[in-house]
């Protein structure tokens, strides 16, 4: 990681620095830590599920009626159009709301039917202590609801550090947490830089870390928790394939992959980067997505700096000397990237593999069901995975097949709070969301007795 963050407001779309927020110092950390490992006596022993979820209903409410300016902020902060930014803020009402009504019985205790012996035995989860949160800036609150919604209803405390271009955003949920009567410095916004993370990651107070972004970050927050024999969740990139096999209706497919590649203008862990068709409908659905793709120039917005823009760029000026072809509606200026589309990569091309975090789509012509799942495998990642067919038998066939966290059939943004979120491979570890995203942080203790 980089040796130093600052954090600072600068709009995508104009360059301008709208604001810099100070670093923390090295006392401030240490104090977040300190608070929030005194908070979390108080907030795992001396609160009830039912006293939590009332909390997590009440940040609900709030993202709810604060959505607007909410959306202000990450839309001046990383380029996201206000109306896809109000839809992240209810988005992550709904998770916070989810666990709020869920969190009794996720909770309750698990009996065990004894193989051998009497008496009784059970598994009660109780909460581990402090957890650090690391977050990235593509969805500023929809990954902190991820991460928090769950550890709170359990019983943690959470120390947040947010990425460097989203301070206002950060600063914006610590005070939601705070008007929604979250008791002090159980949920801690710092403004760290890599270092003090590094330091933070093994200190003793900290029992856990979750960390969302890159692949290569992932692997060194993952080697310092290692060493500390933390507990770690890691959701890193993707490359996911968006598999199309057979169509009822080619038009709304296309526009299924051209929405799932180009939500947040195409910077999203999940989307179908790589879509992957059969031969006998390729030509056809080709030029459907294609006047889809290139209809999306107008209006498009930035992405998050013109360093991101830049590395786009030169991600297709490789796969374009790798002999493949690129179509596009113009060129990138600043941190905007025309929208496109790259035809002729080689499998074996170091393109192929890679993850394009940006409005470019990959699409590949294959000649079976074989050859697509082998494409959609060949790459380090298993985030997500898309499958369109006609035939039931054969999505569940490939489905199986994928090497994948999350497979999603006929269909997209098919995503929701109750549903378990995460990959394999170089994807990462651990799940959220759902059921699953309480347990990952969870002391899962074994209670047994023995009859009396």
């Amino acid at each position: 990681m980089a040796n130093r963050h600052v954090y600072a407001v600068v709009d995508p779309a104009s360059g301008e620095l709208v604001k810099e927020y100070p670093t923390a110092t090295d006392e401030v950390v240490h104090g977040a830590l300190d608070a929030a490992s005194r908070a979390y006596a108080q907030w795992s022993r001396r609160t009830s599920v039912a006293q939590r979820a009332q909390l997590l209903n009440t940040v609900a409410t709030l993202h709810s009626e604060r959505s607007g300016h909410l959306a202000g902020i990450i839309h001046r902060e990383m380029g996201k159009p206000v109306e896809e930014a109000i839809a992240e803020v209810e988005f992550s009402a709904s998770i916070y709301r989810y666990y709020a009504e869920n969190a009794y019985e996720f909770l309750t205790d698990e009996p065990i039917g004894l193989f051998e012996g009497e008496g009784t035995a059970f598994i009660r989860r109780q909460p581990i202590g402090v957890l650090l949160g690391i977050m990235p800036w593509n969805y500023p609150y929809y990954q902190v609801a991820r991460f928090a919604a769950p550890n709170l209803a359990l019983g943690n405390t959470i120390v947040l550090k947010h990425a460097p271009q989203c301070p206002e955003s950060s600063a914006a949920l610590q005070q939601l947490f705070t008007d929604a009567g979250c008791p002090h410095d159980c949920y801690v916004n710092v403004y760290a830089t890599n270092e003090q993370i590094s330091l933070a990651i093994a200190d003793s107070r900290v029992q856990g870390v979750s960390f969302t972004g890159s692949e290569r970050a992932g692997a060194e927050i993952a080697e310092q928790a290692g060493r500390s024999l933390k507990k770690v969740v890691l959701e890193l990139g993707g490359s996911d394939p968006f598999i199309v096999l057979s169509a009822h209706d080619l038009d709304a497919t296309a526009q299924a992959a051209a929405e799932t590649r180009f939500e947040n203008t195409g910077q999203a862990c999940n989307a179908g980067k790589r879509i992957i068709v059969a031969e006998d409908i390729y030509d056809v659905f080709l030029a459907k997505f294609t006047q889809n793709v290139l209809a999306m120039a107008d209006g498009l917005a930035p992405l998050s700096s013109v360093a991101a823009a830049e590395r786009l760029e030169e991600q297709v000026e490789r796969a374009i000397a790798d002999g493949a072809s690129f179509v596009s509606a113009g060129q990138r200026a600043g941190a905007y990237f025309p929208p496109g589309i790259l035809t002729g990569v080689s499998p074996t091309s170091p393109s192929a593999a890679e993850e394009f975090f940006g409005p470019v789509a990959i699409v590949h012509r294959v000649g079976s069901e074989d050859e697509a799942v082998d494409l959609a495998n060949g790459t380090p990642y298993g985030l997500g995975s898309y499958v369109f067919t006609t035939d039931a038998e054969q999505a569940l066939r490939v489905a199986d097949k994928i090497d994948a966290g999350m497979v999603f059939i006929n269909g997209v943004g098919l995503e929701g709070a109750e549903l378990p979120f995460g990959g394999v491979k170089r994807s990462g570890f651990g799940r959220e969301l759902g059921r699953a995203g309480i347990d990952e942080f969870a002391n899962k203790k074994l209670i047994r007795t023995a009859r009396t």
